[in-house]
C-alpha cells in the first residue's frame, strides 16, 4: 500500500500538543491544582495563572525538602529517605521550620538534645553543689531526703519568694552547727 498523501487536516499549526504543565515548565499537574483551587473557593473565579503559580511554589518547596532530607539521609549513611530524615531536614532549616511549625511528621522522632546539667564534669560539679554532710548516728534513722542540684534550688527559691526563704531557713536550721557557720 502506498502511504497516505492526505494533508494534515487535523494537525495543529503549532505542532505537537503540549500540556499546561509543560508549557508552564513545572513538573506538578497544573490542571489538578486548578481543580483543587476551584473546589476550595466555589463562588470565586480562578485563573489558570493561579494554578501555575501554586504548582511552581509547591514544586519548589518539595525540591527543597527533598534536597535537605537527602543530605540528612546521606549523613546517616542511608540510601533511602525516611520520615526521620524529613523531620531533621525541616527542623534544621529556619524557614521551613517556621512554615511547618504546627505540622507533626509521624515516625519523625524528636530533635536530639541532652541537657547540659546531665553532663558530669569533675570541677563544675564540686563547685556547683555544696558539700553534703553525713548524717549523725545520734539522729533518727530516717533516710535523708535527696538533695536537689544547686542549679535547680537557686531557681526555685528565687521564683517562690517568701516561701523559698522559709524553706531556706528551715534547711539552715536543720543543718549541723559547723556547716551553718561555714556558709555564713
Amino acid at each position: 500500500m502506498a502511504p497516505s498523501t492526505t494533508s494534515a487536516r487535523g494537525a495543529r499549526k503549532g505542532g505537537e500538543r503540549k500540556s499546561k504543565s509543560a508549557r508552564a515548565g513545572v513538573l506538578f499537574s497544573v490542571p489538578r491544582f486548578h481543580r483543587y483551587i476551584k473546589k476550595s473557593t466555589p463562588k470565586s473565579r480562578v485563573t489558570m495563572a493561579a494554578a501555575v503559580y501554586t504548582a511552581a511554589v509547591i514544586e519548589y518547596l518539595t525540591a527543597e525538602v527533598l534536597e535537605l532530607s537527602g543530605n540528612a539521609a546521606k549523613d546517616h549513611k542511608k540510601q533511602r529517605i525516611n520520615a526521620r530524615h524529613i523531620f531533621l531536614a525541616v527542623s534544621i532549616d529556619e524557614e521551613l521550620k517556621k512554615l511547618l511549625n504546627a505540622v507533626t511528621i509521624p515516625q519523625g522522632g524528636v530533635l536530639p538534645h541532652i541537657n547540659q546539667f546531665l553532663f558530669k564534669t569533675k570541677g563544675a560539679s564540686d563547685v556547683a553543689s555544696p558539700p553534703v554532710s553525713k548524717p549523725d548516728s545520734s539522729r533518727s534513722n530516717t533516710a535523708a531526703a535527696p538533695r536537689a542540684p544547686a542549679a535547680l534550688t537557686t531557681k526555685s527559691t528565687a521564683a517562690s519568694g517568701k516561701a523559698g526563704s522559709a524553706a531556706a531557713l528551715k534547711k539552715a536550721a536543720s543543718a549541723p552547727a559547723g556547716s551553718a557557720a561555714n556558709s555564713a
